[in-house]
């Protein structure tokens, strides 16, 4: 029974996905939390089954040259070695997992927040950017390589802390900084750097730490693969951007009640 649960669990998800397109470790973490899921392994899971499924869109992203990969080579550059670095002190600093589950706790609740609030004003957000003219976005523009390599340190450092930030959060970075990237670029350049990104987060927590459940994650994937596709084909008939607005709300909800855990 707990197998068809995840299984459903992992289909729910999926949809949810491929209507409104929100990445899945906003969603799937804080579900596995609430099915009783330790913290430390719903979020180790949960980034080897960010990896997995956004694989086949990095590789359709590559096909179309939709991927700006100077970008994301900059972005891996800061958040690769910083997630094998925070994931080696979670390692060496503490004995146990509980001794560390307030930091992933409150990581998880900021990177929920940060996430539902980018969905939100996702739109604001891009017209704000492409209009500035202050002397922060002149800064931007001018060191757009170094504040690229340090959004990527941020990333390493609270995507394997909390599984979430690498979809909408990076995404978000990418509009402020490229307010003219078409929003194709702006999407596959996202989803190319996420997947080296949470797959070696996911084999830190696993090599490391301990903290992946193989049963749990192939039980998810068996449900979400095919969800994900009934999704995208059902998407055009849905008011995805309502749906979204719902999804964020519950997401922020779930943030605050974290980071004030």
């Amino acid at each position: 029974m707990d197998i068809l649960f995840y299984i459903a669990a992992g289909a729910g998800v999926g949809l949810a996905i491929g209507l409104t397109g929100v990445g899945g470790g906003s969603l799937m973490t804080p579900l596995l939390i609430l099915f009783g899921f330790p913290y430390n392994v719903a979020i180790g899971t949960d980034l080897l089954y960010a990896a997995i499924t956004k694989a086949g869109g990095m590789v359709t992203h590559a096909r179309q040259q939709t991927v700006e990969w100077r970008t994301v080579g900059f972005l891996a550059a800061g958040s690769i070695p910083a997630s094998i670095v925070t994931a080696q002190l979670l390692s060496s600093v503490f004995s146990d997992s509980s001794e560390y589950q307030g930091i992933l706790t409150r990581s998880l609740g900021v990177m929920l927040v940060l996430t539902a609030t980018v969905i939100l004003f996702n739109g604001r957000l891009r017209d704000r950017s492409a209009q500035s003219e202050g002397p922060m976005a002149r800064f931007f523009r001018q060191h757009t390589d170094l504040v690229i390599f340090l959004a990527g340190l941020f990333l390493g450092v609270f995507v394997t802390l909390s599984s979430v930030g690498a979809g909408a959060f990076c995404a978000a970075i990418l509009m402020v900084l490229y307010p003219r990237m078409p929003a194709l670029k702006i999407i596959g350049t996202d989803i190319s750097h996420a997947v080296p990104l949470t797959l070696i987060a996911g084999l830190g927590h696993f090599i490391l730490l301990g903290n992946v459940d193989f049963m749990l994650l192939a039980c998810l994937l068996v449900g979400s693969l095919p969800a994900i596709q009934v999704g995208t084909r059902l998407a055009a008939r849905i008011p995805g951007r309502l749906l979204q607005t719902i999804i964020a709300m519950m997401l922020f909800a779930m943030g605050v009640k974290f980071a004030a855990f």
